[in-house]
């Protein structure tokens, strides 16, 4: 899908999407539940990735219009230990997700059974890499293949320890699985954390549904005998995607937002400002990468650290976004974890691609608002953010969608 841009003056009021970062976490606490609910759901591409890996893991999901029921995984998992069909395969179709990837590879190797965690050929080029390394420390089965990961439980309580400099999303999925464990664990933490912002995250989901995690000197400490509660609850604003409805222009207001949320991206007010005026380190806010670098270019210059992993996730997003901002006249140099751009933006010279990344996409829709232009592979947002671009033409941004 192309999307086509005629210059535009956005302003007004629009309505923050749901949260995808909460809605997995939230998925995932209410699937370990006996019964929950989880209100204003946003059915993207990865929010399906995971509802579909639940279901197939034997828990209840059930949608119901912008809210999903779930519950049952915990007494599938003990009938792997009895049942007499554990010779079935069992494989899940994470998409292109990675959430769903690593949030959900620990809870399969709670399984006494063979399952194989598969999707794009982008998703298992990133990985699971430390997974495989702890796998292989405690004795329990991984197996890396083209197609997929293969993995053999049991998980059992004790102490883990995980590389913090990769993803977060390696302890998310840690601290769920140990978590319906009899009993206790430890997860430390090799080196420095990045990414806090999302395992506060992971941890405020669990508290939401009866589970304590407490935090110490080397990591985090994770009590035996917890019990996931039943329970309904909302998904907040995301403040992640909200970032490039702001980017639009100063006359938009997004409204449901949290002001006291968790997420580290609430922080993208901010970091607005700072631009052209402060090095912007990114080591908590990876995703804001792609919008921070469209409005370093609506400003003529930026200065950027903490981009190191920004090469791991759906696109090499710093590369991506050279390629991209330079049809626009502007320059980008990029470093192994710093980014620097300068240059006056005009409209851009040719097509532009979205790299198969949502981000990448939404990004540039900011500058193409401004000056013009066509986006190829427009249909990316549909990962995170479906109904992107209805939103922006709520607020006057002129652009038309053309299936390719």
């Amino acid at each position: 899908m192309k999307a086509v841009f005629s210059p535009s003056a956005p302003f007004g009021k629009v309505g923050a999407p749901p949260s995808k970062s909460m809605a997995h976490r939230y998925m995932i606490c209410g699937a370990l539940s006996e019964q929950s609910r989880v209100d204003n759901i946003a059915k993207s591409d990865d929010i399906e990735a995971t509802a579909r890996c639940l279901k197939a893991l034997s828990s209840r999901v059930e949608f119901d219009k912008n809210s999903i029921l779930l519950g049952g995984l915990l007494n599938g998992i003990k009938s792997s230990f009895t049942s007499a069909d554990n010779e079935k395969k069992t494989v899940l179709d994470c998409g292109e997700s990675g959430s769903t990837l690593r949030f959900l590879l620990p809870i399969t190797l709670l399984f006494d059974k063979e399952i194989t965690l598969t999707g794009s050929p982008r998703l298992l080029e990133r990985g699971a890499g430390l997974y495989e390394k702890m796998c292989l420390d405690h004795g329990l089965y991984f197996k890396k293949s083209e197609n997929g990961i293969t993995v053999k439980g049991p998980l059992k309580a004790g102490t883990y320890t995980l590389n913090g400099g990769i993803s977060s999303q390696y302890f998310s999925g840690m601290l769920f699985a140990l978590s319906t464990l009899e009993g206790n664990s430890e997860l430390k933490v090799e080196g420095v954390l990045q990414s806090r912002p999302y395992v506060e995250l992971t941890i405020k989901a669990l508290a939401d549904f009866g589970i304590k995690i407490k935090r110490i000197p080397a990591g985090f400490f994770i009590a035996g005998g917890q019990k996931f509660l039943s329970q309904e609850k909302e998904v907040e604003g995301d403040w992640s995607n909200a970032a490039f409805l702001s980017a639009l222009s100063e006359k938009v207001t997004v409204e449901g937002l949290d002001q006291n949320s968790l997420q580290g991206d609430r922080l993208y007010p901010q970091l607005f400002r700072n631009i052209g005026s402060y090095q912007i380190d990114l080591s908590n806010t990876p995703d804001l990468a792609p919008v921070l670098f469209a409005m370093a270019a609506l400003k003529g210059k930026g200065d950027f650290v903490g981009t190191k992993r920004l090469k791991i996730k759906e696109s090499d997003r710093s590369n991506a976004m050279k390629t991209e901002l330079l049809k626009f006249g502007i320059n980008t140099i990029v470093y192994d974890d710093r980014v620097v751009i300068s240059g006056e933006l005009r409209a851009p010279d040719s097509e532009l691609f979205g790299h198969n990344d949502h981000r990448i996409v939404m990004a540039l829709s900011v500058l193409t608002a401004r000056v013009g232009g066509t986006i190829n592979g427009a249909q990316a947002v549909n990962k995170s953010f479906p109904d992107f671009f209805e939103k922006i033409k709520q607020l006057s941004v002129k652009v038309n969608l053309i299936e390719t």
